[in-house]
C-alpha cells in the first residue's frame, strides 16, 4: 500500500493516488489479475503537532491507501512483495496464507472426526460396559478458516534478491457434536 503526507487533504489523496497507480502497474506486470487485486482500505486524516503547553496545531493530512492481493502461486510472492515496493509502495501491513479451495480438505476433516467420535464412543461405552446401539444426532460446529498471518512489514527498496517468504503449513479444524445410543 501507500501512505503519504501532504499539506493539504487535497494534496495528500493525489499523492496517494499517483503512488499507488505505480503500485497497480507494477502489480499488474507482476502477473496479478484484476480479479485477485481489491482496495482494502483508504483512508485521510489530519495531522497534528502538540506542542507543550499549547493547543494542538495542524500540520497536514495523511492519505493511506492499502491494497489486498491474491498471490495463487506461492513461488511468486516475494517477486509481488518486491513489484509493490518498486511500483511506489511503501507500505506491507501484512501476509497471511489460506486454502484456496479448502472443501476436499474440511470434508477429509469431517470424515475424520466423525470417525474420532465414533472410536471414543465406543472406548467410553465399554469403560462402564455398556455398547453403542446407534447415532441419535450429529451436528458440527461452523468454522470458517481464518488466513494464518505472517508478519507486519515496513519495506525498503534495498533489496537486490527477491523477499523471502515462508508459507509453513495451513491448518484446517472440523468439530463434529455426536450423540449415541448407548444399550446393555
Amino acid at each position: 500500500g501507500v501512505q503519504v503526507e501532504a499539506k493539504t487533504a487535497a494534496e495528500a489523496m493525489t499523492q496517494q493516488a499517483e503512488k499507488m497507480n505505480g503500485v497497480f502497474a507494477a502489480v499488474k506486470a507482476a502477473g496479478i489479475a484484476d480479479r485477485d487485486m481489491q482496495t482494502g482500505q483508504l483512508s485521510l486524516n489530519p495531522v497534528y503537532e502538540y506542542p507543550n503547553n499549547a493547543r494542538p496545531r495542524l500540520t497536514g493530512y495523511q492519505a493511506s491507501n492499502q491494497l489486498n492481493i491474491k498471490v495463487r502461486k506461492i513461488d511468486q510472492l516475494g517477486k509481488t512483495l518486491d513489484a509493490v515496493v518498486k511500483g511506489g509502495g511503501n507500505t506491507i501491513n501484512g501476509v497471511s496464507f489460506s486454502i484456496d479451495k479448502p472443501e476436499q480438505f474440511q470434508n477429509n476433516a469431517r470424515m475424520s472426526a466423525i470417525k474420532d467420535a465414533a472410536a471414543k464412543a465406543e472406548l467410553y461405552a465399554q469403560a462402564v460396559g455398556y455398547k453403542v446401539k446407534r447415532i441419535v444426532t450429529i451436528s458440527e460446529q461452523e468454522y470458517y478458516p481464518q488466513p494464518v498471518p505472517m508478519m507486519q512489514m515496513r519495506m525498503q527498496d534495498n533489496a537486490a534478491a527477491s523477499t523471502p517468504v515462508a508459507a509453513g503449513e495451513v491448518t484446517l479444524t472440523q468439530t463434529v457434536n455426536v450423540v449415541f445410543e448407548l444399550t446393555k
